[in-house]
């Protein structure tokens, strides 16, 4: 018996032709095209508990005011360190606001930081978003 070398390819010429055919079937479809439940993910259902890694996950509204409070906190903190230079540091509020007003700072900031404490003093803009009662990311 004389054997065609065909490369690696271990599948007969006729058993290809029905696995293109097979392929091409399920390429048109994008689903599944046999009948064998058992390989096909299930769909997931409205009532399906979904875990995360990162712990549970607030309802949709909820997710969203948090996600909108944590982003004008990351703002408000990139605002802060834009205009405050390290050489600031430590501050209390009057240096912190006299520093803001000299780097010509945005009024929201201006506002924001006029809200700090009398008797705190800072080290670096997490501290100065913290005690205005935010939570930034970093």
């Amino acid at each position: 018996m004389n054997r065609m070398e065909r490369g690696s390819n271990p599948v007969s010429p006729r058993e290809d032709d029905e696995r293109k055919h097979e392929l091409e079937g399920y390429l048109r479809s994008g689903q599944h095209t046999h009948a064998e439940e058992a390989h096909d993910p299930e769909p997931t259902a409205d009532d399906d508990v979904v875990v995360h890694p990162g712990g549970p996950v607030p309802p949709p509204g909820e997710a969203r005011e948090q996600a909108e409070a944590q982003a004008g906190a990351d703002a408000l903190r990139l605002e802060i360190a834009r205009h405050l230079d390290r050489t600031v540091f430590p501050a209390d509020r009057r240096a912190v606001l006299r520093a803001l007003e000299e780097s010509h700072a945005p009024e929201p900031v201006l506002e924001e930081a006029r809200r700090l404490p009398e008797d705190g003093t800072f080290h670096n803009a997490d501290e100065i978003v913290r005690a205005l009662g935010h939570r930034p990311t970093t």
